[in-house]
Parts: structure tokens; C-alpha cells; sequence
């Protein structure tokens, strides 16, 4: 899928990260006045469904192409994705003018409920609840799930708070909760007309 991020729009803010280390090397370009449109390939099958997820319920135009030492296990992959995505955001974002600046949603998905809450306040955090039935999900470790939300938190400078409330199946469990991360990064990241570019805290400044 070709995806050209700049364009079709008057006002978008962009950004493009390349990670390279002796294990991973990972690109991506986020648009986050987007509308959804992806090219994702980690090397992952169930982590390119868990982040198409993001773009989609964002509506974030997403491309990622990463390559990992799968040979060792996932976990550097996983890991380092997240930590580029969040970079990512956190460029895009630049000084956080304008922006919502917190955002948070409830995502069912059948017996399954998630929840997620952030805040893009500059200062990184993460709390992750979830109680998982099976230690792998689709070839990768359920432990990672919450790394996965942590190490995102860390490189996007957020303070971000994930649950799933309860479920019965681990892939609709991790479903909702990607489907949540997205929208209430769309809720965050949106820019309220009345701030008129100011600054959303009483400091004056998210930079830290």
C-alpha cells in the first residue's frame, strides 16, 4: 500500500522516526490529521492487527515497516516498536499547542470491556491492569501487552492509564484494548478551537 502522509490536507502534523539498533530497525510516518489509513508490517501478524486497530479507531494515517531478531523472540520487536511510535507522536505533537491534550474511552468488544485514559502532559507514566488467560497471544507474550502500552507512555512523554475491566478472551481483551488506546489518543491529540493555540496547562508549558 502506498501512502503519501502529506497529502489531501491544509493542516497536518506530521512526523517520520527511524530506530535503528543491532536488534531492531523500525520506520515510521504519523500523520495525526489523518483518517485511518495504514501500511503496517512488523514482522507480527497480531501486532500489525493490534496497531491497525490504533490508526483505524485514531484516525491516524499510520505506516510502520519493522524488522526485528525474531529468530532470539518477539520482544524486541514489540518493544521497539512502541518506543518508535511513541517518539512519533511525540513529534508530531510538537510544542502541544492547541490540543485537547487528554482524551479517554470504554471499548467493548463481546464479553470483553477495556479501558484507557491519557493525558499528553509531558511527563511519562503508565499504569496497565489486565488479567490474561494464556501466556501467548498470536505468537507474542501477553506480558508484553502492558510493556508494549509502557514503553509508548515513556517515548511519547504521557501519562497513560490502560484496564481491561474483564473478558473471557485474551484476543478480544487485547483487541479493546488497542481500540481504546486509539480513541482516546484521537480525544487527546484533537486541537480545541477556543485555546486558539495556547498552551493547554496552567504552568504554560508541556515541554516538561
Amino acid at each position: 500500500m502506498e501512502m503519501d502522509v502529506n497529502s489531501s490536507a491544509t493542516f497536518h502534523r506530521l512526523a517520520e522516526i527511524r530506530r535503528r539498533t543491532n536488534e531492531t530497525s523500525v520506520t515510521i510516518a504519523l500523520d495525526l490529521d489523518g483518517s485511518g489509513r495504514h501500511a503496517i508490517h512488523t514482522g507480527l501478524g497480531f501486532l500489525d492487527h493490534m496497531l491497525v486497530q490504533v490508526a483505524v479507531h485514531g484516525l491516524f494515517d499510520l505506516r510502520i515497516q519493522a524488522e526485528g531478531d525474531l529468530q532470539v523472540d518477539e520482544h524486541h520487536t514489540v518493544e521497539d516498536v512502541a518506543l518508535a511510535l511513541g517518539a512519533a507522536f511525540n513529534q508530531a505533537l510538537g510544542g502541544r499547542t492547541g490540543i485537547r491534550r487528554m482524551g479517554s474511552a470504554y471499548v467493548p468488544m463481546d464479553e470483553s470491556l477495556a479501558f484507557v485514559a491519557l493525558d499528553l502532559s509531558g511527563r511519562p507514566y503508565a499504569v496497565v491492569e489486565a488479567q490474561w488467560h494464556t501466556p501467548i497471544l498470536g505468537g507474542i507474550a501477553t506480558s508484553l501487552f502492558p510493556h508494549f502500552l509502557e514503553s509508548f507512555a515513556t517515548a511519547a512523554r504521557c501519562n497513560l492509564h490502560a484496564r481491561v475491566l474483564y473478558g473471557r478472551d485474551d484476543h478480544h481483551q487485547a483487541e479493546a484494548l488497542f481500540k481504546a488506546l486509539g480513541r482516546s489518543l484521537e480525544a487527546a491529540c484533537a486541537i480545541d478551537p477556543r485555546r486558539l493555540g495556547a498552551v493547554p496547562s496552567s504552568k504554560g508549558t508541556l515541554e516538561a
